[in-house]
Parts: structure tokens; sequence; C-alpha cells
């Protein structure tokens, strides 16, 4: 049987109020906005797309307190962040995440050295864990993963398939790392010896605080010496590059395709977004925003939101970022003034 639910039981599920529509209403499922079908429950978290609220086929929408036009025709359930409370309706209707099933796959490698409680760990077919690891209760190593020598992941991490933490890096609890991350790569770093360049040994580790996620496919590179930092609660997406000795603070936000070279420090809570690109030793502060493919040169002392290469205050960013379109109407108007020029001085006496 379908799950389902009255309009009644989904706001206390989302700890919201119904505000408009029968409280024995029933909902049997979820979908955006744009996407929703006569029984559906949707959202209203940003107001970009309160127009689609008028014209959506949802029964029920969950929306924000401070909402000013509410249609008339649709059940509504207000509560503080629409968004978030979206994930308990996920949970409910979603397909159920996958148990954890403990023990050893017979394929797995695991080093007898290594200190991990079978009971309380999953390992699966073909992951490998290396001399003198360390997997702590509730973990859950996918497919294909690799877990290098001394390394060390903490209780109820999740490394998914053919995810790589090489050795001696360190892991706090609940650690997400997604498929085909690489954690504790060598740095990049050489000299040029008489015409070649020659590797310069990267000895330090990556250490990983509690409740970081990390992407799909993302390097974050061990330190020359010391560690490679990254705070606790930070989200890191698919694809980004973080070098050697990089110091990530707490809850920030690192988006898909930004590279961060060595030695550069965040504060806590900065959020950069897609390709943004960051020169090494640099400082950012608490509380910086990056906006897309904004490209930092100098050290950002001072929190607030940043754009442009090289990064600037947002206002003053923006402008630069408007130059370059203006450009073909500035060289006609040089034209024109040259034109004026040539016919002035036409008429002149010689």
């Amino acid at each position: 049987m379908n799950p389902q639910l009255t309009h009644q039981e989904l706001a206390e599920l989302v700890g919201g109020v119904l505000i408009r529509g029968a409280p024995s209403g029933i909902v049997t499922g979820l979908a955006s906005l744009a996407d929703a079908s006569p029984g559906d429950v949707s959202f209203l978290s940003n107001l970009r797309y309160a127009p689609q609220l008028k014209t959506s086929k949802a029964t029920i929408v969950l929306v924000a307190p401070d909402l000013a036009e509410l249609p008339e025709d649709k059940a509504l359930i207000q509560v503080a962040n629409p968004g978030l409370a979206f994930s308990a309706v996920i949970k409910f209707f979603g397909p159920k995440a996958r148990p954890l099933v403990t023990g050893i796959h017979p394929t797995a490698v695991v080093a007898e050295s290594a200190s991990l409680d079978r009971s309380k760990v999953s390992v699966g077919p073909n992951a490998v864990v290396e001399d003198e690891a360390v997997i702590g209760d509730g973990t859950i190593i996918h497919a294909g993963a690799f877990v290098g020598f001394g390394a060390r992941v903490g209780g109820d991490c999740v490394i998914h398939a053919n995810a790589v933490i090489k050795d001696h890096c360190v892991l706090g609890n609940r650690v997400i790392i997604h498929s085909g991350a690489v954690i504790g790569t060598d740095g990049f770093g050489y000299e040029l010896v008489q015409g070649r360049h020659l590797k310069i040994e990267q000895v330090g580790i990556v250490q990983i605080d509690d409740d970081v996620e990390v992407g799909s496919c993302t390097a974050i590179d061990r330190a020359r010496f010391g560690r490679t930092h990254i705070g606790a609660g930070t989200k890191i997406d698919n694809l980004v590059q973080l070098g050697h000795n990089v110091n990530i603070g707490k809850n920030c936000i690192i988006v898909s395709q930004t590279g961060i070279s060595g030695s550069t420090r965040l504060g806590n809570y900065v959020v950069m977004g897609g390709q943004v690109g960051v020169a090494g030793h640099l400082e950012i502060a608490d509380q910086v925003t990056l906006l897309a493919k904004s490209g930092v040169t100098k050290n950002i002392p001072v929190p607030g939101a940043y754009t442009g290469y090289p990064a600037k205050p947002l206002i003053e960013g923006r402008k630069m970022l408007t130059y370059p379109a203006r450009v073909p109407q500035l060289l006609e108007r040089v034209k024109d003034l040259e034109r004026k020029l040539a016919e002035l001085e036409g008429r002149l006496p010689q």
C-alpha cells in the first residue's frame, strides 16, 4: 500500500500549522510546484517561484508565515522554513535508506592489523582497508573504496564506492565521502633544478572534522608537512580542488569547480560559488561570500559579498563586470568625436 497522510498529519509531521484546507484531506505524494499533480504536497521556499504557486496543481503547499499573497484554491501549511521542513516529507514518501548491514564482504581485503569491530561496521565488495587503519563503529565503506595505511575514519561515516582515503589521513565522525573523491593526494610541489621539475615530498596529512561532506571527484591534497584541514560542518561540492596545507573553517560551503591554491586559509561560514579561483597563501575572513567565477588574488579581511576578477566588494565588482559590455558603445562615441574633430579642423583657416 502506498503511503499517505491527512493534511493534519502532514502539518504535524513538518511542525507547521494548517491554515487552509480540510484537516482530513489526503496527500499521496510529493513534487515540485511545476511538476505536482492533485494529491501531491509541494513547497515554496524561494520567492522567485511564487508565480508557480498560483498555477501549480499541488493539493497542499508548505509556505512561510510571511508570504503575502496566498491562493484561495489550495490547502496551505505555514512553517518557519519550508525547504527544510520538506525534508521530512521526502523521508516519509521517498525510498527508504538502505539499512546498515554489518560485516566484511568476502571479496573485501581488510588487513589483520586494521582496527575495527566487524559486528559494527560494513565493508563492501572489493573494498580495501590497509594495515593499521582505524574504522569507527557504524561506518559504511562501500564497494571498491580504499582506506590507506594508518588512516583513521571515525564513527557513522559513509565512504561511497570507489572513494579513496590515503595513508594517515584522519576523518572525524559522520563524514560523508562521495564516489571518486580522493582524500590525501600528494600536494602539487616541485622545484626546477637544472631544467628538470623535481618532486618535493609531501609528508603531511588531510584532517577532516565531524559532519563534513565531500562531493564526487573532489581532490583534497595532503600537506607538504603538517595538515590540510577541513573544519566541522563544511560541505564541499563535486569537482573541487583543495591544494596542500589549505585550511577551511567551520560550516563553509564550497561549490563545484572551485579551486583553492596551497596554504590559503578560510574563516568560518565562508561561501564560494561555482568556479571560484583562489590564489595561494591568502587569508579570507569569516562570513565572506564569493559569487560564482570570482577570482581572489589578495587577502579578504572584511566579511561580506565579493565578485569579479580580481574579486571586489559586491557593488564595485558588479560595476567592473559591466564595463566590458560598454566598450563597443564607447568606441562608437570615440569614432564620432574623431569625425567631428576632423570636420572642425577642416573648417579652420590654415
